[in-house]
């Protein structure tokens, strides 16, 4: 819900200037009309209606980088450079999390699966998506201790980006997150 409360007031539309509580909607099965349907809407479709929104279809966003791509640790500092090259200005937050993102992809994914890296600018923010075909390796957030020698890269990127989270669909996941 607040993923759907971000992307639609991002288009100046904010849940409660419709006078309903839409969590309390979500259950129910009478006909509503306009935007308070969505409320009535499964997850499936409340994850569509959030990609679309966030997509590139809007005025102010605009996609900086669509790369698809084997991984493997050799594509990380090329990477690093077209991100460089394409955002054009320093980016160093921008090429951590996606350092990290694809990063994990490698670890607990494997080496050669097929990614797709996306960045593009929504309004003053930079939204990064590193998606992936396995939906069973959900990253998740540890507190390394100092001994460990792994474990940190979504401390970091938790540290330097805005929100971060995970879109699961039928045919792998995309692990996302928004910069300043």
């Amino acid at each position: 819900m607040d993923d759907l409360k971000s992307a639609l007031s991002v288009h100046g539309i904010t849940l409660p200037s419709l006078r309903v509580d839409v969590p309390s909607f979500a259950g129910a099965h009478s006909r509503t009309a306009g935007l308070v349907g969505l409320g009535n809407c499964n997850t499936e479709t409340a994850r569509k209606l959030i990609a679309a929104l966030w997509g590139t279809g809007r005025a102010d966003g605009s996609v900086l980088l669509d790369l698809e791509l084997a991984v493997e640790p050799a594509v990380v500092p090329e990477l690093r450079r077209t991100l460089r090259a394409r955002l054009g200005v320093p980016c160093a937050d921008v090429q951590l999390c996606v350092t990290e993102l694809v990063g994990n992809v490698i670890r607990h994914v494997g080496e050669g699966v097929p990614v797709k890296v996306r960045v593009s600018r929504i309004g003053g923010r930079a939204r990064v998506g590193v998606s992936d075909p396995d939906s069973r390796a959900l990253p998740v957030l540890r507190r390394a201790t100092a001994d460990d020698e792994t474990g940190r890269g979504l401390a970091l990127l938790d540290a330097v980006a805005s929100r971060w989270g995970v879109e699961q669909g039928e045919s792998g996941k995309t692990v996302w997150c928004e910069l300043a």
